[in-house]
């Protein structure tokens, strides 16, 4: 049954390669079905693969192969909210160890351009601290973060 709301990304002709590697990398997350192109379009040819359903932590996705024409931007991102630092590593080091980047304040990109928010539960709550110093200092540490570095947060709130 098709999902009646369904984020649509583009990819430059590897959105199975993309798939593949969320369903792998993330839990909740799988590929659906494949489906091949019934004739020539601008970016592929009759049997490429055209679109690719995929799941990422329960998500349902469409990934469509449009070609070049169309990069993803920080505009859009997945926020994954992350249990403890083991879970924050292994996710961060699998995108950026994947032939992605490294950003800003707990961000990376995948190597097909996608952004990650890979955002440890800790560091959220630590910036929405009711002690609004607190929070600031948390803050102002994220912001000298590329991967979130907990115990950094952790310190840094406390003071």
């Amino acid at each position: 049954m098709i999902s009646k709301n369904t984020i649509c990304l583009w990819y430059n002709r590897d959105a199975l390669e993309a798939a593949q590697f969320y369903a792998k990398t993330f839990p909740d997350s799988s590929v659906g079905a494949v489906h091949r192109a019934p004739g020539d379009f601008p970016s592929g040819k009759q049997g490429d693969v055209l679109t690719v359903e995929f799941t990422v932590m329960g998500i349902p996705c469409l990934g469509l192969n449009g070609g070049p024409a169309y990069k993803h931007t920080e505009a859009f991102s997945f926020q994954v909210a992350t249990d403890d630092q083991a879970e924050t590593d292994r996710l961060w080091n699998a995108i950026v160890g994947n032939g992605g980047q490294e950003s800003a304040c707990g961000w990376c990109r995948d190597k097909w351009g996608l952004s990650w928010q890979i955002t440890p539960r800790a560091l959220t709550s630590a910036v929405t601290d009711p002690d609004r110093a607190a929070a600031k200092r948390a803050f102002d540490a994220m912001m000298q973060m590329g991967k979130i570095d907990i115990a950094r947060i952790e310190a840094a709130r406390k003071g």
